[in-house]
C-alpha cells in the first residue's frame, strides 16, 4: 500500500465520523445532480452517485464499450444513471432493482432525460424472464450483514454472502459465452470469497478496470465462462 493511500486509510474513521451525520441530513429529502448531462433527482434511500465512486467509475468504463444496439440489462439500477447513459449511447435497456423506490425513481429520471428504460422491480433476475443479453452490469452490495430495510439491500449482500450465491447461479440463464458480464467491487470486501462462489458456478473473474480513490480500490471484473 503506498503512502498516500494508507494516510487516507488512517484518517476515514474521523472522516466518516465529521462526514456521516452531514451526509444523512443532505440524504433525507430527494437532491438534484447532473453528471455529464444526465439530469437527475435522487430519491431518499436511493443510491447517490456524487458520494459515491463505483457509479462514476463504472460510466467511465462503458465510455469505451460499444452500446449501440445491445440488449442491455441492469442488476441493481438505483437512481438510473447508467441505464441513462446506456440507452443514451443506443443500447437497448431493461433494469431492475430489488427497491421500489429506486424502480420508481429511476422511472421519473428516464422521463426526465428523454429515455426509454424497461423497469422492474424484481430481487435480481427472479421477474426476468430468461432470455440472453449482450451486455449485463452489476454494482452488488458487498458488505457482510443481513440487509432488514429497503435501503439496506443497497449495502449488505447477507452473512454468508447470499447475493453472490444467487447471482452467479441464475445468470447461467441470462448469458452466453458472448455475453459481457461486468461487476464492480472494492478492496473493501471478500473478493476471495466472491470469486469462490463464481467459480463453484464455473464462472471466472478478471480485472480489466481498476482506480484508486483515497482510500478504496475499486475494481471492474469480466466474469467469464470457465
Amino acid at each position: 500500500m503506498d503512502f498516500k493511500r494508507a494516510f487516507f486509510k488512517s484518517i476515514r474513521p474521523l472522516v466518516g465520523v465529521t462526514y456521516k451525520p452531514l451526509l444523512k441530513r443532505y440524504l433525507s429529502k430527494p437532491t438534484k445532480y447532473n453528471y455529464e448531462g444526465i439530469n437527475l433527482i435522487i430519491s431518499k434511500g436511493v443510491f447517490h452517485p456524487r458520494f459515491f465512486f463505483s457509479t462514476k467509475l463504472f460510466l467511465a468504463f462503458l465510455k469505451n464499450q460499444e452500446l449501440k444496439n445491445r440488449n442491455f440489462l441492469e442488476i441493481g439500477v438505483g437512481s438510473g444513471l447508467l441505464s441513462i447513459y446506456a440507452a443514451k449511447k443506443g443500447a437497448k435497456v431493461k433494469a431492475c432493482d430489488i427497491s421500489e423506490t429506486a424502480v420508481i425513481n429511476s422511472e421519473h429520471n428516464a422521463i426526465l432525460n428523454n429515455v426509454d428504460l424497461e423497469l422492474c422491480q424484481s430481487n435480481m433476475f427472479d421477474k426476468i424472464t430468461p432470455q440472453i443479453f449482450d451486455v449485463i452490469v452489476v454494482a452488488p452490495p458487498y458488505y457482510k450483514k443481513n440487509p432488514i430495510s429497503e435501503a439496506d439491500h443497497a449495502w449488505y449482500c447477507g452473512q454468508n454472502m447470499e447475493y453472490f450465491t444467487k447471482f452467479f447461479t441464475q445468470i447461467r440463464n441470462y448469458s452466453n459465452e458472448k455475453t459481457k458480464i461486468w461487476m464492480i467491487l472494492s478492496d473493501d470486501c471478500d473478493l476471495d470469497g466472491i470469486a469462490s462462489i463464481a467459480k463453484s458456478n464455473h464462472k471466472d473473474m478478471q480485472v480489466v478496470y481498476q482506480k484508486t480513490k483515497y482510500w478504496e480500490i475499486n475494481y471492474i471484473y469480466e466474469i467469464r465462462p470457465i
